[in-house]
């Protein structure tokens, strides 16, 4: 992460927002909650981010969906890169649904995520809802 980056995510407000942050590759080798799970530098410094300010939060996960952050959960391999349109396209939709009920009163929504996993479901802002990538 670059100086800029970082200062800009310093002053980022997180509150009552509902902070989605997506998977990564590297995974421990067995089950245990998603926050702890996900092992890359970048999905380390995100957690923090988040968890330090206290917002709420939920992970992107290509295999489960939408994961609660102490939700156990085992490791696989999984990846929206990969995947082809019409799958994501299903992922997306599956995910808004698991979504539904965390966004009822919530008028923003902050995205850590690549492309692949923010295509889709961005146009929430369709349904009245201001969404900030952040990846």
């Amino acid at each position: 992460m670059t100086a800029r980056a970082v200062k800009s995510k310093a002053s980022l407000d997180l509150k009552d927002a509902l902070v989605l942050v997506s998977c990564v590759s590297q995974k421990l080798s067995e089950p245990a909650p998603a926050r702890l799970l996900y092992q890359s530098e970048w999905f380390a410094k995100v957690r923090t981010l988040v968890e330090t300010r206290k917002a709420d939060w939920l992970i992107l996960s290509a295999l489960y969906g939408v994961v609660a952050p102490d939700t156990n959960i085992a490791p696989y391999e999984k990846t929206l890169n990969s995947a082809g349109v019409a799958e994501r396209r299903a992922w997306a939709e599956n995910v808004r649904r698991q979504l539904a009920p965390s966004l009822i009163g919530r008028r923003r929504v902050v995205m850590f995520a690549g492309q692949r996993y923010r295509e889709f479901l961005a146009p929430a802002e369709r349904v009245g809802l201001t969404v900030t990538d952040r990846r």
